[in-house]
Parts: C-alpha cells; sequence; structure tokens
C-alpha cells in the first residue's frame, strides 16, 4: 500500500525538499497528466507537451533544496510549465529572425559562390561533432534530424522509451550548440543533408 497517496500536496513538498524520492514520484504522478493535458492545450504538440513536462519535473527535482511554493503545489507546476512555454515562444521567434535573416544573407547573388565554400566547411564541421557524439545519442539524433522519424518512430525502432529518445536530442542540441556555436548550429538546421 502506497501510504504517500495519502499525504498533502503540502506534505509532499516538505518531504520532497528533504530528499524524499518517493514524495518526488507520487507528486509526479499526481500532476502529470493534468500538465500534459493543459500544455498540449497550450502548444497543440504532444511531442513538445511531454518535454515541457519532463523539464518542469526535472527543474522541480534539482531544485527541490530551495523549493518555496508560496500558493498551491499545482498552482506553482503550471506557472513553472507556463514560463517554459513562454520562454520557448521567446526563443522560436529570436531563431525565426535569425533563420530569416541568414537566409537572406545566403540568398543574395553576389555572395553565394564565397559562402557556399564556408557553408561546405561548417558542414563538414558539424557532421565531424554529429559523429563524436556517444554513439546511442548519435544514433537517435541522426534519426530524429536525418530520416525525420518522430520520437515513437524511433522508441519504436530502437526499444527504447519515447522520454530517452526526447532527452538524447536534447542532450545532442546541447552538446552541439556548445561546440558549434550558435551560426554554425543555425546553418546546420537550415540546410540539413
Amino acid at each position: 500500500m502506497n501510504v504517500y497517496d495519502q499525504h498533502t500536496d503540502q506534505t509532499l513538498v516538505g518531504l520532497l525538499k528533504s530528499g524524499d524520492q518517493q514524495a518526488y514520484i507520487e507528486i509526479y504522478n499526481r500532476y502529470i497528466f493534468v500538465l500534459l493535458n493543459h500544455i498540449y492545450n497550450k502548444t497543440g504538440d504532444r511531442e513538445e507537451a511531454k518535454d515541457i513536462v519532463q523539464e518542469v519535473f526535472t527543474r522541480l527535482w534539482a531544485g527541490r533544496e530551495q523549493l518555496e511554493i508560496t500558493s498551491s503545489l499545482a498552482g506553482f507546476l503550471y506557472t513553472a510549465a507556463r514560463n517554459i512555454v513562454l520562454n520557448q515562444i521567446t526563443r522560436k521567434k529570436v531563431e525565426g529572425k535569425y533563420f530569416d535573416s541568414i537566409l537572406k544573407f545566403l540568398e543574395q547573388p553576389q555572395t553565394i559562390t564565397d559562402h557556399r565554400a564556408r557553408e561546405n566547411q561548417l558542414i563538414a564541421l558539424i557532421e565531424k561533432e554529429i559523429a563524436a557524439l556517444p554513439p546511442k545519442m548519435r544514433e537517435v539524433f541522426e534519426l530524429s534530424r536525418k530520416q525525420h522519424l518522430s520520437h515513437r518512430e524511433i522508441a519504436e525502432k530502437l526499444d527504447i522509451s519515447e522520454q530517452t529518445v526526447s532527452k538524447h536530442i536534447t542532450n545532442a542540441l546541447k552538446i552541439l550548440r556548445i561546440k558549434l556555436g550558435l551560426f554554425a548550429y543555425l546553418l546546420w538546421i537550415i540546410y540539413p543533408k
């Protein structure tokens, strides 16, 4: 019998702050589906909703010792999810502006031949960095970005969970952003092989 499901949210938060994994699991089980539905209704994208909810719970565990909840636990989790959604929207708008400016720049006739050589060098560098990723992460990443498989298709093909697929892709993108810098990363997204 699970005694944690008898605890109030406030009690669970107290236990969570002290590092109690069972309290964390109970909070997760209590709120995972309502948060997924809430975020899906905001984004219209199930994969993105899963990623956002995963990030909410990852941050909850990572920041448990400094956790200060002034309202309800549900309100705290909804606010955390909303903030992540807003940050992603802002980031997408900024990335969109970068993409547009890079595309306009690359489409200028006088710069095409000069920049094709640089672009080819960048593509070679990107391929080298992808090849340096850990084997399973690289395989998942390439299935996603080069073969355009969904998280579910990759999970089925490799016999792993969709959450693991999402984690591998997120980590690969972080590594590539750090190693390649923004410009090379954006070029790779615009001109995937």
